[in-house]
C-alpha cells in the first residue's frame, strides 16, 4: 500500500494540473490525457474510450465481485461573476481555487488516490474498478453510460460528488416533459378561434398544484415545475398552439415511466418525455458499505441533485469531499483539508469491505 501523505501531495498537484486545462463537457480530451499519463506513470494499465478512463486493480479476479469508483472530470463553463482566473490554480488560505476544484475535481483525485492505495494489494474481498468519466454535467450519452459494457459485472458503486463526505443513499431522477396544447387560430378582434394559451392554463395549474400519492422517506415528494412556455406570433392572432416544458424531479418511490403515465391521465395536452434514462437511485441502509459509513460516523441523506448515479443500473452511494453549495458558483474552491480527509475517509470506508480481516471484525 502506498504512503497516504504522498498520495495526498500528488492528489493536490494533479488537481492543480486539471484546473489548468479547460474540460467543458464534451471537450475533456486534454484532462483525459492528463489522467491517463498520471496513472500510467504509477504503473497502472489504463483503458480509454472517448474521454472516459478506467482501470482495474493489479490482482483483479473475475471470480470476485467488483466495486466501481467513479467521478467525472468535465466541468460547466465559468459564470460571469468570477473575480479570479478560473483556470489558474491558486493555493491560498488553506484553499485551492479553480473551476472544477469542488465539482468534482476533489472527488476525482481522492478516488484516484484510494485506487492507488489498494492497487497492488492481494487478497481483497472485492475487485476495484476506477472510472473517471466525461459528460456528467450534461448527462451525455458518451459518458459513463458508454463504457459500462466494458467494465464487466459491477456489484455497487461509490460515486464521487461534493457531499462533505456524508452519504447520499438516495437521489432523485429527472424527467423533462414537452407539452403541446392545440387550439384554433383566429382574428383577436372577431372573437374567433380557440385560444391555446387559455387551454394550456388548466394543465399548467394542474402541474402547479397536483400532489402525488406516494412520498419518499429520504427524498420527499415528486417536484414538478413549468419552466419554459412558448405561444403566439403576433398580438392580433389567436394562438393555435402553446408549447411548454415541465421539469419533474422523481424520488425513489416512483419510476420515470409511472410518472409519465400519471401525468397523461390528468392533463389534456400532448405529453412527450425527452428521455426516461435519468432514473431515481438508492442503496439500502442495510448494504455493507452504508453500514460501514454509519459505523464511521458518516451521516446519510437523500440528495435532490442529480449525478451519474442516474445512469447506473446497480446500487450506488454518492459521497465525496467538498460542498454541493459551491458547485457551479463563482470563484469555486476546495479546502485542502477536505481532500486529505476525503482520501482518509474513502480508505476507511473501503477497508471495512475490502479486507477479509476487517469484514470479519465488523461482522
Amino acid at each position: 500500500m502506498r504512503d497516504i501523505a504522498l498520495l495526498y501531495s500528488e492528489a493536490v498537484d494533479l488537481l492543480s494540473a486539471l484546473i489548468s486545462v479547460p474540460s467543458f463537457s464534451r471537450e475533456e480530451d486534454k484532462t483525459a490525457a492528463l489522467i491517463v499519463s498520471f496513472l500510467e506513470k504509477r504503473g497502472v494499465a489504463v483503458f480509454r474510450k472517448g474521454n472516459n478512463i478506467w482501470a482495474f486493480n493489479k490482482y483483479y479476479d473475475k471470480s470476485k465481485p467488483t466495486i466501481l469508483l467513479n467521478s467525472h472530470h468535465d466541468t460547466v463553463r465559468p459564470n460571469s461573476a468570477y473575480t479570479i482566473e478560473p483556470f489558474e490554480p491558486v493555493r491560498e488560505g488553506g484553499k485551492l481555487y479553480g473551476l472544477g476544484s469542488n465539482d468534482a475535481g476533489a472527488s476525482v483525485v481522492s478516488l484516484i488516490s484510494v485506487f492507488l492505495y489498494y492497487y497492488e494489494s492481494e487478497g481483497l474481498v472485492y475487485n476495484l474498478c476506477l472510472a473517471i468519466t466525461a459528460e456528467e454535467e450534461v448527462s451525455g450519452k458518451n459518458g459513463i453510460e458508454s463504457i459500462l459494457p466494458e467494465l464487466g459485472v459491477l456489484d455497487f458503486a461509490i460515486v464521487g460528488e461534493p457531499t462533505q463526505m456524508n452519504m447520499a443513499i438516495a437521489e432523485k431522477g429527472l424527467v423533462v416533459l414537452d407539452c403541446t396544447v392545440h387550439g384554433i387560430a383566429g382574428h383577436a378582434a372577431r372573437d374567433e378561434g380557440d385560444n391555446a394559451i387559455y387551454k394550456a392554463m388548466k394543465d399548467i395549474e394542474w402541474f402547479r398544484t397536483y400532489r402525488f400519492e406516494k412520498s419518499s422517506e429520504l427524498l420527499g415528494e415528486v417536484k414538478m415545475n413549468v419552466t419554459v412556455i412558448q405561444a403566439g406570433t403576433q398580438h392580433n392572432v389567436i394562438p393555435a398552439s402553446c408549447v411548454f416544458t415541465v421539469d419533474v424531479r422523481v424520488p425513489d418511490c416512483y419510476t420515470n415511466e409511472e410518472i409519465v403515465t400519471i401525468v397523461k391521465e390528468h392533463v389534456s395536452c400532448d405529453v412527450q418525455p425527452r428521455s426516461l434514462r435519468l432514473k431515481p437511485s438508492s442503496i439500502p441502509k442495510e448494504h455493507p458499505i452504508v453500514q460501514r459509513g454509519l459505523y464511521l460516523g458518516l451521516q446519510s441523506f437523500g440528495s435532490p441533485t442529480m449525478s451519474d448515479q442516474a445512469l447506473l443500473p446497480f446500487p450506488s452511494l454518492k459521497v465525496g469531499p467538498g460542498d454541493s453549495a459551491r458547485s457551479h458558483s463563482a470563484d469555486e474552491f476546495i479546502y485542502l483539508h477536505e481532500i486529505k480527509n476525503g482520501i482518509w475517509v474513502y480508505i476507511q470506508l473501503l477497508d471495512g469491505v475490502l479486507n477479509e480481516k476487517s469484514v470479519k471484525k465488523e461482522l
